[in-house]
């Protein structure tokens, strides 16, 4: 049986537009290989918002299917990817963030999550990101 679910990402503390070496950042929900919903980074925050099935997998856990899942299954995920844009140019990513949709609880419907997009160093926050790195509600 398919469920879908909404899953709703709140990503604060921003780094700015400017950042090392980097101008003009944005940052968005990668869909397939492209970046969607791209939020310039010096907003006050940047919500995501994107549907996934979740589906039951032959051991019965879940699963979850769409164009902004990536990785295998049981290692389900989601990109932030974070790039420059230029006025009237093209995204040239820079750096990503994974978050798992393992760690996502079990909701009917829809979850929300919160983030920092800042990490320690002042830049934006790329590696794996899990709890309690991201808070899911």
């Amino acid at each position: 049986m398919t469920q879908k679910l909404t899953v709703r990402l709140v990503g604060r503390d921003l780094p700015g537009a400017e950042c090392g070496d980097y101008r003009d950042v944005h940052v968005g929900v990668q869909r397939g290989a492209e970046p969607d919903q791209l939020v310039r980074a010096d907003a006050a925050e940047a919500v995501f918002e994107f549907e996934v099935a979740v589906v039951a997998a032959p051991d019965g856990s879940r699963d979850f299917k769409g164009p902004y899942v990536q990785g295998k299954r049981g290692e389900r995920f989601f990109y932030l990817t974070w790039g420059e844009l230029p006025p009237g140019g093209q995204f040239a990513m820079f750096r990503r963030a994974k978050l798992w949709f393992g760690d996502l609880p079990e909701a009917a419907g829809a979850v929300v999550g919160e983030v920092g997009l800042t990490d320690r160093a002042g830049m934006p926050l790329c590696a794996g990101v899990r709890p309690p790195g991201v808070v899911w509600g």
